[in-house]
């Protein structure tokens, strides 16, 4: 069984050429060229492909790779944009020998791309688990046309691995799905509440506090899901998010017969309601902020927000139980940094905090500024006044640094202030919802 993938990698050509031909006198490696040149020194590291064994290239040499890509850019004039592409084949633990392992690996690389472009492919035996890395140049050797990785190319890609692993006796993904960012993955992993966590943990409450069937749908109604058991996989998800997530994905024992059969559930009455609300109580009257109304007053807002996610007052056991809420809580160091900023700064406002996002930029290019002039000198410079530049050069990145995460920090306010009045709202809504349900509703609450 293999998983694989494939993403871009940005860049200037020119910043390319100057690195790979004198890369001693490239004082300023550029993020773009760190990108591919990383990209290709990562896939082939002796560590990794034992001493170098498992290193394929294909339509040019292992030893000077990175060389011929640039020279096919340059014939044909593609100096920009999208520069190679980097991906990966990962096998299940156990399942594959080294030298299978790469020999899929090549054969993948050949039918997928080996026509017109130049290829590496290396396997890393360095983790639990055999992969193959694969580094494409953008640029077709053969007329210089650009490789578009599209919808169809990423489904391809899928269905030729899977056809080789059927070739060398491997199992295959039953049934495939969107892996989550790597992100996402790791905080899964963690018990950290992303929106997967915190969907199982709703529908295993819904599961076993509903022993009668028709309340387990309308149980994770009321907390705010929308619900769509009307197909072969039951699905669920959060109004804010565009796309369904089965419930069998996120368990593969929450089969759509599994789950009727647990709740002795009669398939007929099942039906595709509208969502209720969370049964959450919060306060709709503070100052800074107001249902479906743009933010002004942001620190108050951030206040808000903070009491609302439990992280004031200091020391308070209180948890949220909406799930838009409790998704948040995977974020909480991040909120805790912005609230710290507001704080050292004094920012109240909307205005204050657009203020000093622009008086950062401002810095940020000046110091930007200063920096490339002393590269500028550095490039003329005898040996006794090189030394005093690169000391007030790494001076100023450090500046540099700190300027740009205050600036991260100030941009994240700006935009997490929108986040934040949406998610509110959305919880707003779900309590005015209930309550007039309650009102009118002979039924009170939910039986549990």
């Amino acid at each position: 069984m293999a998983t694989t993938s494939l993403w871009h990698i940005n860049g200037r050509l020119s910043d390319l050429v100057a690195y790979v031909e004198n890369p001693e006198k490239t004082e300023r490696p550029l993020r773009e060229l760190d990108d591919l040149w990383a990209a290709a020194g990562y896939i082939q590291r002796p560590e990794a492909t034992e001493g170098g064994r498992y290193v394929t290239a294909i339509n040019c040499l292992a030893e000077t790779a990175v060389q011929q890509m640039i020279a096919t850019k340059r014939q044909y004039g593609k100096d920009d944009g999208i520069i190679a592409y980097h991906g990966y084949q990962s096998f299940r633990p156990g399942e594959i020998t080294p030298d299978t392992c790469h020999e899929i690996g090549v054969a993948l690389a050949r039918q997928m791309w080996g026509s017109r472009f130049q290829v590496l492919v290396t396997t890393h035996l360095d983790k639990d688990h055999l992969h193959n890395h694969f580094c494409l140049n953008s640029v077709s050797f053969v007329d210089g046309k650009k490789y578009n990785y599209s919808k169809s190319e990423r489904r391809r890609m899928m269905e030729l691995s899977d056809v080789l692993c059927k070739t060398y006796g491997l199992s295959v993904i039953q049934q495939p799905h969107k892996a989550p960012s790597r992100p996402v993955y790791l905080d899964e992993k963690d018990g950290k509440p992303t929106r997967y966590n915190v969907y199982r943990k709703d529908v295993e409450a819904a599961l076993e506090g509903n022993c009668v069937p028709q309340h387990f749908e309308r149980y994770l109604r009321q907390l705010g899901y929308q619900t769509d058991f009307t197909g072969v996989h039951w699905k669920i998800k959060l109004p804010r998010y565009q796309h369904y997530t089965r419930l069998d994905t996120l368990n593969p024992e929450w089969t759509r017969e599994n789950l009727i059969q647990r709740l002795a559930w009669n398939p007929l009455v099942v039906t595709h309601g509208e969502v209720t609300h969370s049964p959450y109580h919060t306060q709709e009257s503070i100052r800074g902020y107001r249902p479906h109304a743009k933010p002004s007053r942001i620190k108050c807002l951030y206040l808000f927000w903070c009491y609302e996610l439990g992280i004031l007052p200091k020391h308070t056991d209180y948890r949220p139980t909406s799930p838009f809420l409790r998704e948040e809580l995977r974020k909480l160091d991040w909120y805790i940094a912005q609230m710290d900023y507001l704080t050292k700064t004094g920012i109240e406002t909307m205005e204050e905090l657009q203020a000093d996002i622009s008086r950062l930029e401002t810095s940020l290019q000046a110091l930007s500024a200063q920096r490339q002039s002393l590269y500028n000198q550095m490039r003329r410079a005898s040996e006794d006044r090189m030394e005093t530049l690169r000391s007030e050069r790494d001076k100023i990145s450090e500046q540099i640094a700190a300027v740009r995460k205050e600036l991260k920090t100030a941009k994240a306010v700006e935009a997490g202030s929108l986040h934040i009045q949406e998610t509110l709202d959305h919880v707003i809504d779900r309590e005015r919802e209930l309550r007039v349900k309650e009102k009118t509703s002979p039924e009170r609450g939910i039986a549990r």
